[in-house]
């Protein structure tokens, strides 16, 4: 175990390693660092301190409690600081069984503690519905009951109580009742079931069949809950299951404690990154914290990730298929909705932070060098050759800036050629960025496969810009992500935030290119046929073509259903006009 501290003997970071040595000259030796965090953290130690352990369980156990006591700067920092309630048994004669969120070192049992007040109390209801226990604070000693000094409550008349305090119950009834009702919270269910139908069936031999109704009862409620709350089998019991999802800076690992095939505890854990940490590193954290915080026994960890786990009454289980894959699958579905929860949380309280870590996101899963803050997107757009355009758009910041949106009509290509358009559009964009002397964008996407992207790299070889920004081709179809000199594609999961930033900037300049083609085509169709019209103006065509939608269609309409949209005098020469064939030419 190591310790750096600064020059103030601040603790800066705690670590571990099997041979100290290498690891510590590990974080000197090096010319360039893995992250900047490194960088700072390297520059600001003065000292090194180290305690040896026996074990490597030790030293897992004591880095978790240092971090946890001292808090350093550079190590990860838990973000939990609420109180959860328990269930408190309280060590007295005849105890009560009440929710408490304080925590009395006097004996007493505490069962939990519980992330759902509402699961908590459904299952207090259910263990007192089945076996009643007093609510007083009576001193309840033998030799007070023996003198008779207390008297029922309503709480007895009412059911809610078998009246210890006047000797209707004996002690060792009761606490054979607080031992069911302990099973209960714990989820063994299956243990009070089998003592319950054991009963059951003494009292129908002895012809007791009104207790044995209500015996009967008390099965029929327990088991209706259990089967509420079975996820799976009843066989898979006191298991731990655990997952973890990241971004740049935070990770959420999600805890369930498994109970007879049900959920007892579920639990999510918010983690801050401050050293660029493996999944692996955090969640091995995580786990030994969460088992500490429930009192966890369990033997089956069930995890993702095959973490060190250097404790031998217990193992590191990485289903991959059943009833347990299924169990693993929901804690991930948890974690993710944490994840979820947390980016919606941040985008409205902090959007600035919301936006450095998306774009953060595309940087890691682009593998780029800088943070891609200026994007800019290509799309073609032509109908079988017609009137082709290639529209660019510029996204700043995850945002649109629609005043450097550009249009640029291809000059140089005849028919339809996607590629060709793609590398006139590329060429005259960027030429004039140079000639311009403007920024370069840190990303260029290019709307199509490998083909378009070979199209913009020969343009951007011939400007001299290969290799000076990042640029990516977007295939429709699948989403795939094509890479210049990479033959095989990147798939980046349908829910991350990269491709959604992706296809945002692909479909508006889809958009963008579509609504221009759509003008220029209207513009020219104006100009070839309406236009030759004698007395017809630019300003009566363009309504005639709102109302109408095309020239074939005003075509075909009389002279007073044209006179809608223009004056009776301008429809009456149109329609005249369409009524003799004209040479257009």
């Amino acid at each position: 175990m190591y310790q750096y501290y600064d020059e103030q003997g601040g603790l800066l970071y705690i670590g571990k390693a099997k041979v100290l040595k290498n690891r510590v000259s590990s974080y000197f030796g090096k010319i360039k660092f893995d992250s900047a965090k490194t960088f700072q953290l390297v520059k600001r130690i003065a000292d090194i301190k180290y305690i040896v352990v026996g074990t490597e369980s030790d030293a897992l156990l004591l880095e978790n409690s240092l971090i946890k006591q001292y808090k350093p700067k550079y190590n990860i920092a838990l973000k939990d600081d609420r109180t959860y309630p328990s269930i408190v048994i309280k060590n007295e004669r005849f105890p009560r069984v009440f929710p408490t969120r304080k925590i009395i070192k006097d004996g007493s049992l505490y069962l939990g503690p519980f992330t759902s007040v509402k699961a908590m109390h459904q299952v207090l209801d259910l263990a007192k519905t089945l076996y009643p226990v007093r609510t007083c604070t009576l001193p309840l000693t033998p030799e007070n009951i023996e003198k008779g000094k207390f008297r029922v409550c309503l709480e007895y008349h009412i059911g809610n109580c078998k009246g210890p305090c006047d000797a209707k119950q004996s002690e060792e009834e009761y606490n054979q009742h607080i031992q069911n009702i302990k099973r209960i919270v714990k989820g063994y269910y299956g243990d009070v079931l089998r003592e319950l139908k054991q009963e059951m069936q003494v009292q129908a031999q002895a012809l007791n069949f009104e207790e044995a109704h209500k015996i009967k009862e008390k099965i029929e409620a327990l088991e209706t809950f259990q089967a509420k709350n079975t996820i799976v089998h009843p066989s898979i019991s006191n298991i731990d299951v655990f997952s973890i999802v990241s971004d740049e800076q935070n990770a959420f690992v999600n805890y369930l404690q498994i109970m007879n095939g049900s959920i007892s505890i579920g639990y999510n854990l918010e983690l801050k990154k401050r050293m660029d940490e493996t999944d692996e590193e955090i969640l091995q954290f995580a786990v030994i914290e969460i088992r500490e915080k429930f009192q966890s026994k369990a033997k089956e960890i069930l995890s993702p990730l095959n973490i060190e786990w250097p404790w031998e009454d217990s193992k590191i289980i990485v289903p991959l298929r059943g009833d347990k894959k299924k169990l693993l699958d929901l804690s991930e579905r948890n974690a993710k909705q944490s994840l979820i929860l947390s980016h919606k949380q941040i985008e409205l309280t902090d959007p600035e932070r919301h936006t450095e870590r998306i774009l953060a996101t595309l940087q890691r899963d682009l593998h780029m060098q800088e943070l891609p803050r200026h994007i800019e997107c290509f799309d073609n757009s032509n109908i079988q050759g017609t009137n082709p355009v290639s529209a660019c758009v510029v996204f700043k910041n995850a945002k649109s800036s629609k005043k450097d949106y550009r249009i640029f009509n291809v000059k140089t290509v005849q028919g339809p050629d996607d590629f060709a358009t793609m590398r006139e559009a590329i060429y005259r964009r960027y030429h004039r960025v140079m000639e311009e002397n403007e920024p370069l964008p840190q990303l260029l996407i290019i709307d199509g496969g490998k083909g378009q992207l070979s199209a913009a790299l020969e343009s951007l070889t011939l400007l001299g810009l290969h290799g000076k920004l990042a640029v990516i081709g977007i295939a429709k179809k699948l989403e795939e992500i094509y890479f210049p000199g990479d033959s095989d594609p990147l798939y980046l999961d349908k829910r991350s935030e990269s491709l959604k930033l992706i296809q945002q900037l692909r479909d508006e300049a889809h958009r963008f290119g579509l609504s221009k083609h759509r003008n220029r085509r209207s513009k020219e169709a104006i100009q070839t046929e309406l236009t030759q019209i004698p007395g017809l103006g630019i300003q009566s065509a363009q309504k005639l073509l709102r109302q109408f939608g095309s020239v074939e269609n005003i075509k075909q309409q009389t002279a007073e259903s044209l006179a809608v949209a223009v004056s009776k005098p301008i429809a009456n020469k149109v329609f005249q006009y369409f009524q003799l064939p004209h040479d257009l030419s």
